[in-house]
């Protein structure tokens, strides 16, 4: 009796400090009694970023559920250690400080926004245990403000100066357009980074900016910005932005009567739709990481239909936290241990590896190279490939 009463007592004062606790996906041992090899994992179960977190936390299930069935990874099983961070940047460093010094995890995935990523690089690198991020493209998630590495950060996708300028490349030679505004999150490292490259692309281009104006993450009504923006008549607009601020802006400025084609980076989702509705979303373009309808995802969704009993409908996200989890299983396996520095190193001299959706090999800042930027068009109520991109950096 005592000890159940320690122990809600003790989830009582974790979901108060900012953590909440998710199921572990593997017992403690395997048949054969072998010791789990323990991974981290931190969603954004709750929030706004909630949809993305979701199909984040149920494809690492997928993924951890396949190579246990296979026998592990070096003759031991996988077990998950899941928190919630609720998009919330302190419990993000809550939620890794708990992981690192107590749960004692030989790497972490997750999650995907950037300054979630970014705030809690400290941790990660102080206790020396490797983190994949998801989908954070924003630069200083793997290196610091002067350009030097972080040893122990690592993504899985490419970076937003990559996809500002796939965005630059896809409105002047797409779209051919010449002016374009943008409406972008003051307060997001995402945002800021996304808006950035692109302007600078864009304008190296021989394309102007005409209007760039500013909102926070937790504003739900852009028609002060918007309104600024249709008096200028740009030829396109753009939206670096990510989770419900995304599909409000693009409701709201066809609403005011923005018909120019808008364009955004991979903060877009399935999700959308059920927000802005068919009519709004019609000549919308959309960087993405994978083409929803490659053949060789098929298995994948599948899959994940099966296990959830609903279409995965945040698909880049999805298939980047499963590959993350083959990418530490390959990491593991050439360390030979779980021991987190050499995981470390098994994992930045990662070189060829074939995943799920691409071949990866990574560069000296942890990143990834040489992935393609695939553009998606929304039409019919859902999103289609319409083009590949793979600029020169």
């Amino acid at each position: 009796m005592k000890k159940t009463f320690s122990i809600v007592v003790f989830a009582i004062a974790l979901i108060c400090a900012g953590i909440f606790i998710m199921p572990a996906c593997a017992g403690a041992s395997d048949a054969t009694g072998a010791a789990p090899i323990k991974i981290g994992e931190i969603a954004t179960i709750t929030g706004d970023f909630a949809a993305y977190g979701v199909a984040e936390e149920e494809s690492v299930k997928i993924a951890v559920k396949e190579i246990n069935e296979a026998g592990g990874i070096l003759g031991r099983p996988i077990e998950i250690i899941m928190y919630d961070c609720r998009t919330r940047n302190e419990d993000m460093v809550n939620a890794a400080r708990r992981l690192v010094q107590q749960d004692k995890v030989s790497a972490v995935i997750g999650p995907s926004g950037s300054s979630l990523c970014i705030s809690a690089s400290p941790v990660f690198n102080e206790a020396r245990v490797p983190h994949i991020g998801t989908l954070p493209t924003n630069p200083f998630v793997t290196v610091d403000e002067a350009g030097k590495v972080k040893p122990y950060n690592f993504r899985i996708c490419f970076l937003d100066p990559y996809q500002g300028r796939i965005l630059s490349i896809f409105a002047t030679q797409n779209l051919n357009a010449k002016t374009a505004a943008v409406l972008y999150d003051v307060s997001s490292d995402y945002s800021e980074g996304l808006r950035e490259f692109f302007v600078k692309d864009f304008e190296a281009s021989g394309g102007r900016i005409i209007a760039n104006e500013g909102h926070r993450t937790d504003d739900v009504d852009f028609r002060a910005q918007l309104t600024k923006i249709k008096d200028t008549n740009p030829d396109i607009l753009v939206l670096p932005t990510m989770g419900k601020c995304l599909p409000l802006a693009v409701k709201q400025a066809r609403e005011i009567g923005i018909t120019v084609p808008i364009i955004g980076g991979d903060g877009y989702g399935d999700f959308m739709w059920e927000i802005t509705g068919q009519e709004a979303m019609a000549n919308t373009f959309w960087v993405s990481h994978v083409d929803k309808a490659d053949p060789t995802l098929a298995d994948f969704f599948r899959k994940y239909e099966e296990a959830t009993g609903t279409e995965c409908q945040e698909f880049m996200n999805a298939v980047m936290a499963y590959d993350s989890v083959y990418w530490l299983k390959d990491a593991i396996e050439r360390a030979g241990s779980d021991d987190p520095v050499k995981i470390k190193e098994a994992l930045e001299t990662t070189n060829g590896l074939k995943l799920m959706h691409a071949t990866i090999s990574m560069d000296e800042f942890h990143n990834p190279e040489g992935k393609d930027g695939v553009i998606l068009e929304a039409k019919d109520g859902k999103a289609v490939f319409l083009t590949k991109i793979r600029p020169e950096m």
